[in-house]
Parts: C-alpha cells; structure tokens; sequence
C-alpha cells in the first residue's frame, strides 16, 4: 500500500493570498507526484477525501485536480478515479516556478538548496536598462545567489529586479525566499507569464572556480534570462553560469 503524502494542515485562506487557492492545491499536489511519494499508477483519494486532508472546499479541489489533468500530470478513468500519469512536463512554466534547472546525468530531478551570497539596492546597469526597459536613474534589486545541490555547487546566479515595483522588498538576505518567481506571485500579483533564455559556453573566471569549486581552466554553462509578467512587461533579469560536471540542462518541449 503505497504511503499517503502529508500535506500542510496550514493552508492559507484565499482573502490572505493573491494567488488563488486550487493554485495551493496544484503546488502541493504537484510536489508530491513529481518527488516520487504519488508514483505512476498511483489511484488519488477522492475529491471529498483530498478536500478533507486540505481543509479546503471540494469545489477547490476539483478544478486543481482538473488542471493537473489538462497538463498531462493526471488522467481521469470511469471506474477507478484519478490516475497519476507518469508524464511529468517539468519545464513547462510552471515547473520552471518551483524546480531546479539543473537535472542529474540520468535526467532525475534535482532538489537543490540556495545561499544568498549578496543582496543590494543599486543603480541598474546599461545592459539592466536595456533588459528591463527602464530609465537611465532607474534602481534595481540586485540578488546574487549560490545553489548548491547535495552539499555541492553547481550554479551561481545574479538577479535583478526594478526596484519601483517591489516596495518593502526584504533587506535581509535570510528573508529572501528560495522561490523566487513564487514569492513575486504570492507579494506582489506579478505572475511570470514568459522567460526567454540564452544558453552558451564559457571559461570559468576566477569567480566561478571560487565559488563552484572547480580548477582552472574549466568550462562553464551560462544562461541569461530575462523574465516577463502577464502583461509581457520584462520584471527580471538574471545571468546564471553553472558547472556541468554532474548535471545537464534539460529543455523538453511537449
């Protein structure tokens, strides 16, 4: 008998949330089927049952369980109920929210930890204003952060964000939240709605061997993002170089 997830008993109400609630829903549901604890073949709980272990409404977990199904991650069959798929897209756009970039040689999914190695309020670079379309006394957020997966380090990434668009953003690094593109829905309302990545090949700088622990010369993979609301106003820009020693990029179109 396969285990029963356990999911937070501390689920928000929607008053206290801009993102809707069956968003919640999907998250945790999500989470669940993509680590493995609800497996290919795996019979969910009914819509009463799934309601009750949430303690939100049955119409609220309807339309989660639909939209899962709509993306392919669930299947609906007479007689027996819903049905995980095995067919996870995870780098549709919504995985892109929650899971690393990074997969492991054999394409499994990897859970990597962050370590925020500076946080500032500075003027934005020409190539930050040209990125984010901004003005030439235009501020930016800038997060440079380090991402570690199993102890080690395989990616670090600087961030940057228009300042005028995020009043009271946290001048702590340890307030800054490991999902960020989360944090912006949930804080502020701006949904991420479209990334654009450039993706190449670089000689790892001083900096990089540093901090991803490698020795010189090595190679690195280099991303550079810029990041696009629901109204395809860009909101973030971020480079990322990472080493590839252990890991490959995954891009899968479905």
């Amino acid at each position: 008998m396969r285990e029963v997830p356990k999911f937070s008993a501390d689920v928000p109400r929607a008053s206290e949330l801009s993102v809707p609630l069956y968003e919640v829903v999907k998250r945790q549901v999500t989470e669940a089927i993509m680590m493995g604890k609800w497996s290919a073949g795996t019979v969910l709980p009914s819509e009463i049952a799934l309601s009750q272990m949430f303690g939100v409404a049955v119409g609220t977990i309807r339309r989660a369980l639909q939209d899962l199904t709509n993306e392919g991650l669930l299947s609906r069959r007479r007689k027996t109920g819903t049905v995980v798929t095995g067919r996870t897209p995870q780098h549709s756009l919504r995985f892109f929210f929650q899971y690393f970039r990074l997969h492991g040689l054999d394409g499994s999914l990897q859970n990597s930890t962050s370590d925020i190695l500076s946080l500032k309020r500075r003027q934005a670079s020409e190539e930050e204003r040209a990125g984010l379309r901004l003005d030439d006394a235009a501020e930016v957020i800038s997060i440079h952060r380090l991402r570690s997966v199993g102890g080690r380090p395989v990616m670090h990434e600087v961030m940057a964000l228009p300042a005028r668009i995020l009043p009271e953003f946290p001048d702590k690094r340890e307030d800054i939240p490991s999902l960020l593109y989360l944090f912006l829905l949930d804080r502020y309302g701006i949904r991420i709605s479209a990334v654009r990545e450039q993706i190449a090949a670089d000689m790892a700088t001083q900096e990089d061997c540093r901090l991803l622990q490698l020795d010189m010369p090595s190679a690195v993979l280099t991303i550079d993002e810029v990041a696009y609301d629901q109204s395809a106003v860009p909101v973030l820009v971020a480079k990322h170089r990472a080493t590839t020693r252990s890991h490959r990029y995954v891009h899968e179109v479905q």
